[in-house]
């Protein structure tokens, strides 16, 4: 009874090898040349049209060659560890993370601008639902302690990787990091905001959720400049007050 299933799962495996790379790979014996050209195109176009809806901008910036090439490379190479299709953005990204390394031609900020976009949907799909946190929606920010969202994810890039599109295509990194919160809205609207260092480390304090107060947090960063606290007071109310206005924070306990 054993061999007739082995025999299948190599058929199988034999198949799946051929539809991967099937310059590398030759098809099995006794399948139509024209049903094999049918399965080649249905597999590549479905995994190539998911991912250029999940990284829009790369698949722009490279323009349609290299974005083939890359997804062709990505299909016959890499074996993904989730038999999810949600996740395929993911084991894109961790394939050129982790696999495919740098490439002659590759625009220097490929990595940083995948891991962005898929960050934006990585947020979008967070099961998370910031409608459903207790808290004081009103309450004063300083005294008490920030509640931040859920649906809140801090980034740092050495591109603008925001900004990158066909009218701005960087070869050299920004002079200073680009800090980016990706969050959803209330109303469940994707968004980001760019920070600044201290605004960075403002929403870091929080989102540690140590318990500490507004005005706690702003001591720490006073600390860490080495500057009296007053002279961050009415910066850091505002930003905290940015925080909530956007959803990033919202709330206190």
């Amino acid at each position: 009874m054993s061999e007739p299933l082995a025999d299948f799962q190599a058929l199988q495996m034999q198949f799946a090898a051929h539809l991967r790379d099937p310059n590398n790979n030759p098809a099995p014996p006794g399948i139509e040349e024209r049903r094999l050209a049918i399965y080649r195109r249905l597999f590549y176009n479905n995994v190539r049209n998911f991912l250029a809806k999940s990284y829009p901008v790369l698949a722009l910036v490279l323009g349609d060659k290299r974005w083939r090439y890359l997804i062709r490379q990505f299909y016959a190479h890499h074996r993904a560890k989730t038999p999810l299709f949600p996740e395929l953005p993911r084991e894109f990204l961790t394939y050129i993370e982790q696999q495919r390394g740098p490439q002659l031609g590759d625009p220097p900020f490929i990595l940083e601008l995948a891991h962005y976009e898929w960050l934006e949907l990585a947020v979008r799909l967070l099961e998370a639902d910031p409608n459903e946190v207790i808290c004081d929606r009103d309450g004063d920010l300083l005294d008490n302690v920030p509640v931040p969202s859920p649906v809140a994810v801090l980034a740092g890039y050495n591109y603008a990787v925001h900004r990158i599109g066909p009218d701005f295509i960087p070869t050299e990194s920004e002079q200073e990091a680009t800090r980016l919160v990706v969050y959803r809205t209330v109303d469940d609207r994707l968004k980001f905001m760019e920070l600044s260092a201290v605004t960075a480390r403002l929403l870091n304090l929080v989102q540690e959720q140590s318990g500490r107060t507004g005005l706690q947090c702003l001591k720490i960063i006073a600390d860490e400049l080495s500057t009296d606290v007053n002279s961050i007071l009415d910066a850091g109310t505002q930003a905290l007050q940015a925080f909530r206005q956007r959803d990033i924070v919202l709330g206190t306990r």
